[in-house]
């Protein structure tokens, strides 16, 4: 049996992501810890020191990782990833308008991709440069039943 857990995400600045999450889309603080540096340097396949904070968000029974590395250096630059990569593309969240959900993620230190715009959906970034995809919380209405 498997049940999922959470997805990480990389932050910069753990109280601006969190301000981000919590004030745009609606994520709820759950709780946050320290974890050791050794346990989590072998875990992530990572060279400490590395000073993380894990700080969890949920969202609708969606848990949300932050990561914050302190350690000078822990953390790499930003690199733009496009869509046809391997790998995690993008976080999609229904809200109640996608267009005041993006007005106020710029307020907050995100981005309008406004080429995406599509007039159902539109992607913008976290302050981190994460992709969000917004869609209308209607959206699910028109899928088929979850098995």
């Amino acid at each position: 049996m498997s049940v999922y857990n959470h997805t990480g995400i990389v932050v910069t600045d753990l109280e601006r992501s969190k301000r981000f999450y919590q004030d745009v889309l609606g994520f709820q603080f759950w709780f946050e810890i320290n974890p050791p540096d050794e346990a989590t340097a072998k875990l992530s396949s990572l060279e400490p020191p590395l000073g993380v904070t894990a700080s969890y968000l949920i969202l609708d029974g969606f848990v949300l990782e932050f990561l914050h590395y302190s350690a000078p250096g822990a953390i790499k630059p930003f690199r733009a990833r496009t869509m046809d990569e391997p790998g995690l593309t993008h976080l999609s969240i229904a809200v109640d308008d996608i267009y005041a959900t993006a007005q106020k993620a710029v307020e907050y230190g995100g981005e309008i991709i406004d080429d995406s715009d599509i007039g159902a959906a539109i992607f913008i970034r976290d302050p981190d440069g994460q992709l969000l995809e917004l869609l209308p919380t209607g959206y699910r209405a028109n899928l088929p039943p979850k098995p």
